[in-house]
């Protein structure tokens, strides 16, 4: 059978590429690279950005692992991001002599973490739980992928989280989720047709982390009145509305947590490992809805009912209260000092009381 083409046609698509230097091309190429990074980096850090560990999913599952590795008995504190930003590590240590392990994720009921715990007998330390209402007692996990990572992490994602703590996150600051090009662009105010509801705003960037996961506000927050109106109406957006499903559906959720907790810290107390529930501050508009959605009656009093396990609420001491809340939900950084200072003892005095010989 003939071709359908003859052998002089067979290059007429052919395209022969014009002779270049393709090093030099190469080092435009680089020298404009580092330009811009240079000019991104610039324009973050006169934002007031400053480099940072990026609390991953990675982090935590390496500061999770620290039980696993022979330090199961310490203190371990988790919650949401209430006890990452109020609760400092190094003052903790200071007043103590022993530095706890933060597991504590924002936006995240530490329910997960509470049970696996309860069920990890290599845990034999103490435990200090924080309880955000909104969180707490919903089950509402926006960090979960922590877990699945703690659990599955492969030999690629750990080297992976090596290279990038070591190299990349203690000197860039514009190294961070919400200096990223993509997120920058999706935060711009684009017109909204017709009939469309504004978007709704993610939560901005407000904290600094280090390698141990110790948290402190970030100080724009603190500094910058103007980008602390903008947290606070940011939280603003659900002070309102509606919990999906309806009361019925929350108070179903709020007793399924509860009950969790309930057998959560059985096992732990059967193991002698002390369990304290933390309710940290809040303030402003925040702290009126919390109030009026989720009254302590109905949720913190059955907690400590329900457990047994003892509690300290900010509203039940005086040296509690008084402190500084920019965006009306956590300490700013020098503040979280303080306040950590007064709680840590009350804590301390409150997890032995329950290993003390009857």
């Amino acid at each position: 059978m003939p071709s359908s083409t003859s052998s002089s046609d067979a290059g007429w698509w052919e395209r022969p590429l014009p002779q270049s230097r393709i090093g030099a091309a190469l080092a435009v190429a680089a020298v404009l690279f580092l330009l811009a990074m240079v000019a991104w980096e610039s324009g973050w850090r006169a934002y007031g950005a400053v480099p940072g560990i990026r609390n991953s999913e990675g982090l935590w599952a390496a500061q999770r692992r620290r039980i696993d590795h022979g330090e199961g008995d310490r203190t371990v504190i988790i919650g949401s991001s209430r006890v990452l930003f109020d609760l400092q590590l190094p003052v903790w240590e200071k007043l103590t002599g022993r530095r706890p392990i933060q597991l504590a994720l924002e936006g995240t009921s530490p329910m997960e973490a509470l049970e696996g715990l309860a069920d990890d007998a290599e845990f034999t330390g103490r435990l200090v739980v924080g309880v955000t209402p909104g969180l707490f007692f919903s089950g509402f996990a926006y960090r979960r992928a922590a877990f699945e990572r703690y659990r599955k992490e492969t030999p690629t994602q750990w080297l992976g989280q090596q290279l990038s703590q070591r190299l990349l996150e203690p000197w860039l600051a514009y190294y961070d989720d919400d200096f990223a090009l993509f997120t920058v662009l999706e935060r711009q105010p684009w017109p909204v047709r017709p009939g469309m509801d504004p978007p709704r705003r993610d939560v901005r960037k407000l904290s600094v982390t280090d390698g141990e996961r110790n948290t402190r506000m970030w100080a724009k927050v603190e500094t910058d009145e103007a980008y602390a109106a903008l947290a606070r109406s940011i939280w603003a957006q659900g002070f309102n509305r509606p919990p999906p499903g309806g009361p019925e559906e929350a108070a179903k959720r709020r007793d399924e947590q509860i009950e969790r907790a309930v057998k959560a810290v059985a096992k732990l107390r059967a193991r002698g490992v002390p369990v304290l529930f933390a309710r940290m501050p809040s303030a402003g508009d925040f702290l009126a809805a919390e109030n009026r959605s989720l009254p302590r009656a109905q949720t913190w009093d059955v907690l400590l009912a329900r457990t047994g396990a003892p509690g300290i609420h900010f509203e039940d001491h005086a040296q509690l209260q008084g402190f500084h809340l920019p965006e009306w939900s956590h300490l700013s950084a020098s503040e979280a000092d303080r306040f950590t200072a007064v709680f840590a003892p009350m804590a301390e005095a409150a997890l032995a009381a329950q290993t003390r010989p009857e």
